[in-house]
């Protein structure tokens, strides 16, 4: 794990001699019992896509840049060299995967990045959970908030616990592997919030209300925004933890 971090920090040092050095960095780390594949969408430059158990990555990342990061799980080549995850599975059969948003229930660590290098951040269960994840700015303070320091948001529980049958997604052998959302698993408006029943807005429902209990910190369904989703600048660097400890 030193050898690869001391690895990415020369890197870091490289880019920032060679004038090449985005102001917003990232921490990936796995402290996962098991190795995952690291994704984005869309394309956030050059990263390991294998992180195994006790790795850290020290990684740059474009400005701007808007859009997802997650982790995939039980990844594999087939008999014909076919890549495939049983989690946040890309559907192109390659090893890495930058462009495609990946097949769901996957947990997604959302990002929007200015030129100002300000980081707009969310851990979102809108598309279901798959591994526990964490985001936590070293440094910085929140935008129009002077003086407010830019805080955790993490969903790190196992959620397999409060899953519902129909939610759950399982692998080949029947066996649970994450737990979908119910807007993805029931394909139902009331839960996708993408109609207004009855005059009202949308609404936690029974599914989010119990993802909540666990994941205070995490977006559980389409309008939530308790917490808001923070906004930071002058951070050091954003620590992004897969199974935080």
């Amino acid at each position: 794990m030193e050898n690869k971090a001391s690895i990415s920090s020369l890197l870091l040092l490289l880019l920032i001699i060679s004038g090449g050095q985005s102001e917003v960095i990232l921490n990936i780390e796995n402290q996962c019992s098991y190795t995952v594949w690291l994704a984005a969408s869309p394309s956030s430059g050059d990263f390991n896509s294998e992180h195994a158990p006790g790795t850290l990555e020290i990684f740059s990342m474009p400005e701007p840049w808007t859009g997802s990061i997650w982790a995939r799980t039980k990844c594999s080549n087939n008999e014909s060299f076919y890549f495939s995850c049983e989690t946040g599975d890309c559907g192109t059969g390659q090893v890495d995967c930058q462009g495609p948003m990946p097949r769901y229930p996957v947990t997604l660590l959302n990002l929007s990045i200015n030129n100002k290098s300000e980081v707009s951040y969310e851990v979102s269960l809108n598309h279901g959970f798959n591994v526990p994840i964490r985001i936590r700015p070293d440094g910085g303070t929140l935008v129009d908030r002077s003086g407010s320091s830019c805080p955790v948001v993490d969903c790190i529980a196992d959620l397999s616990n409060v899953c519902a049958p129909e939610l759950v997604a399982t692998n080949k052998n029947g066996s649970y592997v994450a737990c979908n959302s119910p807007c993805d698993a029931l394909r139902d408006a009331r839960f996708c919030c993408t109609e207004n029943f009855s005059g009202q807005a949308c609404q936690p429902n029974q599914y989010s209300k119990k993802f909540k209990q666990l994941c205070g910190l995490a977006h559980t369904y389409p309008a939530d925004n308790n917490p808001p989703t923070y906004s930071c600048g002058g951070a050091n660097r954003y620590n992004v933890t897969f199974c935080p400890l």
